[in-house]
């Protein structure tokens, strides 16, 4: 039986990743999605600082996911812009504020090991205004989109060679927010698929 390449299977996960990115940012020029910018914005920040904390604590066969997710938020957070939802919550309002203490805490305790969990964790809140849209409006959300998302992320768990705190915890939280979401938008909910 030959070896598992987790370099090849990591660069797989972070091309289904970006390729996941194309149909909303179609759908969103199209009106057919509307992103909801308090989770596009956070998630804008904290793509670029999770990728680079995530490779300066080791990750190196899983790299590749984070970097095409980064861009591809980066992209999506330009759009939200002008075709996300209209307003601003009470909940996107707590969710910034809520991710601004998290990076304001980590900036204080400059401590790599800590931006990297801090970072994650505020990657979760900032996930909760789209996740309950999903919930409210599933059709606000491209299907085909989360499913490709949860396909990289599945690849990226398969790609971690060292089962450690540091590399395993982002590609598992993503595993968990991809799976939650194609479920939300995927499955038929109150007898009818969205």
């Amino acid at each position: 039986m030959m070896p598992m390449d987790y370099s090849t299977i990591g660069i797989i996960a972070g091309v289904i990743e970006f390729i996941g990115f194309l149909p909303y940012i179609l759908d969103t020029l199209n009106r057919k999605v509307t992103p909801n910018k308090a989770t596009w914005i956070i998630w804008t920040f904290l793509g670029v600082i999770i990728a680079a904390s995530y490779y300066a604590s080791g990750a190196r066969d899983t790299i590749w996911m984070p970097v095409a997710s980064a861009i591809g938020i980066i992209i999506v957070a330009i759009l939200s812009l002008k075709y996300g939802e209209e307003g601003w919550t009470l909940l996107d309002k707590t969710c910034l504020m809520g991710a601004g203490a998290g990076l304001a805490l980590w900036w204080y305790t400059n401590e790599a090991a800590l931006a990297y969990v801090m970072t994650t964790m505020v990657d979760a809140i900032g996930a909760l205004p789209t996740i309950k849209k999903a919930y409210d409006r599933p059709d606000s959300e491209r299907n085909f989109a989360w499913p490709l998302f949860f396909i990289a992320s599945v690849l990226n768990l398969i790609a971690i060679r060292q089962w450690t705190f540091t590399i395993a915890l982002y590609p598992v939280y993503v595993f968990v927010l991809n799976s939650s979401m194609s479920a939300l938008v995927f499955l038929p909910r109150n007898g009818r698929n969205k």
